[in-house]
């Protein structure tokens, strides 16, 4: 089967850029097992959510998918609000750069969803089974399909077969600790403010989620040290609750009051790692091409970012290159260098920074917190920064 590009992976990037250079004309075929989303529960979310800067959701919106996801699912983040290890402090808010809101959390499974739909409408070939090798871009599959590329795009996760089957380096920098996730019913209102908090054990997110019948909710991410983080992930459900909600009281001083856990916990590895994003007519995507740390909340962002300016660079080429020209692919990595670099420097920098448990850091840091927060300035640039 002759197909210019393939695109491996059917997460929510593989079928943003599948979904993305279908529109814009070109030929694709979708390869990977279709995703199985379950019926949405007006009481229950989805245990894997994401904070969509405004850009992407600009993206989002321009190949189709935004209109589609519930709005009564959706949270705007119009502030928030960070704190230090030692009385720092920074408020943002989304009207310091004279926006509505610094981004929107959204489930996993309605992005997915919604994405499924509009590759059925637009009718983007998807071939349901698993890359198994590939040989100067012809791809095999584990039934045994023979596909002919001109372009093999790897949007298939961390462990990205494709970027392994053809030797593509990636340079992991694993952090020691481990990003735990869980849903919370919160006693105060959240008032649409994600609040994030830099422990000594990790950093700690609690980001805003709609009213349920049951009450508030908010979403947990946080980045415990893996000690910390096996141990509680070894309890049961009701000792996880207890464990959490004495040890949230103390984190969050009482922020939200009473936090009850009404999901089961979670965890996943906490690793940066960086690729060439390229290779001989190949190009990575997403998590197969990058990782980092997420207190900024920045990981699906940059991916959507890259399907992105993949579709740009394919579809504005000259007529008499292919899709997986090399002179196209170093373009894709230009196009991304700059901002991967920047946040994967921000992201690593502030976890360095906050890791350092010296007092003279100590001191530093939340002493710096303080200042920027009487900056108006340089707080618009961060929300300018942060959406995107």
């Amino acid at each position: 089967m002759k197909s210019p590009i393939v695109v491996c992976g059917t997460g929510i990037v593989g079928m943003a850029l599948a979904l993305t250079l279908v529109r814009r004309g070109q030929s694709v075929i979708l390869l990977g097992p279709r995703l199985e989303t379950p019926v949405a529960d007006a009481d229950h979310f989805h245990p894997r959510v994401y904070a969509i800067s405004p850009a992407s959701q600009l993206f989002l919106a321009e190949i189709g998918i935004w209109p589609l996801l519930p709005q009564a699912r959706l949270t705007r983040v119009q502030a928030m609000e960070i704190y230090g290890d030692a009385g720092g402090r920074v408020d943002l808010s989304a009207w310091q750069d004279a926006r509505s809101e610094m981004a929107w959390i959204v489930e996993a499974s309605e992005l997915e969803r919604a994405l499924i739909q509009a590759v059925q409408i637009v009718g983007v070939p998807w071939l349901t089974d698993k890359f198994a090798s590939v040989d100067q871009l012809t791809v095999t599959t584990v039934s045994g399909a023979v596909l002919e590329a001109e372009l093999l795009v790897g949007a298939d996760g961390a462990q990205s077969p494709v970027r392994q089957a053809l030797n593509i380096p990636s340079d992991d920098h694993p952090y020691g600790h481990t990003g735990v996730v869980a849903h919370f019913t919160s006693e105060l209102p959240h008032l649409d403010v994600a609040l994030q908090w830099f422990r000594p054990e990790g950093v700690l997110a609690l980001l805003p989620l709609p009213d349920t019948s049951v009450g508030h909710q908010v979403s947990m991410v946080w980045s415990l040290r893996d000690d910390l983080a096996n141990d509680l992930l070894a309890m049961s459900l009701s000792d996880q609750g207890d464990y959490l909600g004495h040890h949230l009281a103390l984190a969050t001083q009482g922020r939200l009051g009473r936090l009850s856990l009404i999901t089961e916990v979670r965890g996943f590895p906490l690793v940066m790692s960086k690729s060439p994003m390229i290779g001989d007519g190949v190009a990575l995507v997403g998590d197969a091409a990058h990782r980092i740390h997420p207190l900024a909340g920045q990981g699906l962002n940059l991916g959507l970012g890259d399907a992105q300016a993949l579709a740009a660079v394919i579809s504005e080429r000259e007529g008499f290159r292919s899709a997986g020209d090399p002179m196209v692919l170093r373009r894709y990595r230009r196009a991304r260098a700059e901002h991967l670099v920047a946040m994967g420097w921000v992201t690593d920098g502030l976890h360095r920074l906050f890791d350092d448990r010296s007092q003279p850091a100590s001191w530093l840091r939340n002493l710096g917190m303080d200042i920027v927060n009487k900056l108006p300035l340089i707080k618009r640039r961060i929300v300018s920064g942060a959406s995107g």
